[in-house]
């Protein structure tokens, strides 16, 4: 009512959009470090490489994998949306490969237990290692982080049910995109950077920024983990679909944490926590750790595209960390899970994920000015 209609077709593509062509591209090559990856893998099983260089050789892969397109981001003059969207693939792709090297590794360490004799062929800790394309390639695609030889398979693929879920992602992309245009960039152009103004003005703009805020998270929770997980998985006859769990009744942020991205929460605990526990070091470390991958991988995802690094992001995560000892005291002292709800949602949804955008939008545009006095 106050400012029109302010979607515009240029959302979706323009002139401008050519400049992110070198980020499609750099997507497209990204499975050349899942055949690098397969290669190593398959000398290590004929026994043609010792473990340290196997070990060399998948840490410089995958991390050849983020750079690679991290400083191709830094080097052109793309959109933030196409990096970020980059960025996020490329995360995904990381995950896969530290996990495909990490079960390999330990599926090797078995097989050569078997061949000793130290572990019977009828134990329930026997598995087969073979290392084909045929089981990564569907790694590849399939929607899971954790690598395994074989998955649960459905029986077959309801293709009248994918149309339909395909429908309703276009719906709601559409959705999001009116949001982001009609409602939350007038509020980014008409705020301050909020550390530079009044306290009571700068909250007011993250609260009124935060009603349209979770309405996009809500939006991109349901297209992504609800429609586009699903479609991929019925496509490939995944039979896991296990993506999420009630995170909107966490009772902490602890909770939260475990139920809103299973995907990751799975990886987390099987290739970070639970090799931190058998090293010795205490469950708080363990999820320190879990959560300083989180942090690195979140501030590279909204970092580079905005070629602004001041780990708003970063700080954010590893903030969670002191919040689950917070938010335990609260419901130990008030004896309700309620209050565990209440903080998750100020401090995670209204408060904290609001704040965080308003902080880089402000750094992103303070940066561009920077750039164009110095030319």
């Amino acid at each position: 009512m106050q400012y029109g209609c302010l979607m515009q077709f240029g959302f979706w593509f323009s002139s401008r959009s050519l400049r992110d062509l070198p980020l499609f591209v750099c997507g497209l090559t990204m499975p050349i470090f899942f055949v690098a990856a397969f290669f190593v893998e398959k000398l290590a099983q004929k026994n043609y490489l010792s473990e340290k260089v196997v070990v060399t050789l998948h840490v410089f892969i995958t991390t050849a994998s983020v750079l690679y397109p991290a400083l191709l981001i830094l080097r052109c003059d793309s959109s933030v949306f196409s990096g970020f969207v980059l960025m996020l693939f490329v995360s995904i792709v990381w995950l896969k490969l530290v996990s495909y090297a990490h079960t390999n590794y330990d599926l090797r360490a078995v097989s050569k237990a078997s061949a000793k004799g130290e572990i019977s062929y009828g134990s329930n800790v026997y598995y087969s290692y073979d290392v084909n394309i045929k089981s990564l390639t569907y790694f590849m695609c399939a929607p899971t982080l954790c690598y395994q030889t074989s998955y649960p398979r459905t029986a077959s693929i309801r293709k009248g049910w994918v149309v339909l879920q395909l429908i309703k992602l276009v719906i709601f992309i559409g959705l999001m995109a009116f949001i982001i245009e009609q409602y939350i960039n007038p509020i980014f152009k008409n705020s301050k950077h909020p550390l530079k103004v009044d306290v009571l003005d700068a909250l007011e703009r993250v609260l009124k920024l935060s009603i349209p805020y979770l309405y996009l998270w809500f939006g991109m929770f349901y297209c992504f983990f609800h429609l586009w997980l699903n479609i991929v998985a019925e496509v490939l006859r995944f039979g896991d679909r296990e993506f999420y769990k009630e995170w909107w009744n966490a009772k902490s942020v602890k909770e939260y944490w475990r139920l809103w991205n299973m995907p990751v929460h799975k990886w987390m605990v099987r290739h970070v926590y639970f090799p931190c526990l058998r090293s010795g070091t205490s469950k708080i470390v363990a999820t320190s750790m879990s959560f300083l991958v989180s942090a690195v991988f979140h501030e590279l995802c909204v970092g580079v595209p905005c070629h602004v690094f001041k780990f708003w992001a970063f700080f954010a995560i590893m903030f969670q960390v002191p919040m689950f000892t917070f938010t335990d005291y609260l419901q130990a002292k008030f004896q309700n899970s309620t209050v565990g709800n209440m903080i998750f949602w100020f401090f995670i949804s209204i408060f904290g994920q609001p704040m965080c955008l308003m902080l880089f939008y402000h750094d992103l545009i303070m940066n561009r000015r920077v750039e164009l006095d110095t030319m």
